[in-house]
């Protein structure tokens, strides 16, 4: 097992991941999980990931990142992250990358990123669905919630902000403002993508329909489409679940940045009662 890493009062997290080298990264407690205390929230190694993804992209002048893919192999452990890139192909305007994220030599996240070459295109006024909505409320209108699942520990839910635009969370439809309280690498400034991905993963968290005492409804991959970038510091997620009678579920978001629309997110959920 690799080795777990534990705060302590002269050494408080900073940061979401610190920088061993160009591969590596230290997961501190802020990327703590609900599931288990050794294991991180998905959305901040997706995130790191990602980080490594617009590194590979960015000499090639492909700036913005269409649609990230991954795929959740393992549990993320609260330890050394290895993140290893691939240029699978590249276009004039637009290239496809894969990653791979590591622990102690065990492959915990593939993922697959389309990056596109940006370039200002005057839209039409009138087209249908346009001016694009915008999200239920504001971050200023929202009110500050707490994830339920914060107990004392140091986590995940204190890494991000989190505000409620719309319903309630983990019971049912909601609405949910995000915004980092901590770098996610430490020295550097989130981009928008990395900030996107350590929200997006809680869709299927923040619009539960079933009791997390009774039932278990996990989700291996996460595939985040972007129409464009996110400005400023806050994401919503405007999230719902569907559920099948056969084990299978969909959790889907709508999100979205302060200015209106940017893009959705989906997850793919697997289902059972609780022994």
């Amino acid at each position: 097992m690799p080795k777990t890493l534990e705060p302590t009062a002269e050494h408080a997290p900073v940061a979401a991941f610190a920088p061993l080298d160009a591969r590596v990264f230290r997961a501190s407690q802020l990327t703590r999980g609900p599931w288990h205390p050794q294991q991180q929230h998905a959305g901040p190694p997706i995130a790191l990931v990602s980080h490594a993804l617009e590194a590979a992209a960015q000499p090639h002048g492909l700036l913005h990142m269409a649609r990230l893919t991954a795929n959740l192999l393992r549990p993320v452990p609260i330890a050394d992250i290895e993140v290893r890139v691939q240029e699978d192909y590249v276009g004039r305007n637009a290239g496809h990358f894969s990653a791979v994220a590591l622990a102690d030599g065990k492959e915990l996240i593939r993922a697959t990123a389309l990056f596109q070459r940006e370039g200002e295109v005057d839209i039409p006024q009138g087209l249908p669905g346009h001016p694009l909505p915008k999200a239920p409320k504001t971050p200023a209108d929202s009110p500050v919630q707490r994830f339920p699942f914060a107990h004392g520990e140091i986590g995940y839910p204190d890494l991000v902000e989190s505000r409620i635009a719309a319903g309630r969370m983990f019971e049912g439809p909601s609405a949910v403002w995000f915004r980092l309280s901590y770098p996610l690498v430490q020295g550097q400034k989130p981009s928008p993508y990395q900030r996107v991905a350590v929200a997006a993963d809680s869709g299927n968290g923040i619009s539960a329909i079933l009791d997390l005492s009774t039932h278990v409804f996990v989700n291996s991959d996460l595939t985040i489409n972007l129409l464009r970038r996110q400005v400023g510091e806050w994401i919503c997620l405007d999230a719902r679940t569907h559920l099948s009678s056969h084990g299978g579920g969909l959790a889907e978001s709508a999100l979205y940045d302060e200015v209106g629309l940017i893009g959705r997110a989906t997850q793919s959920l697997f289902v059972r009662k609780r022994e």
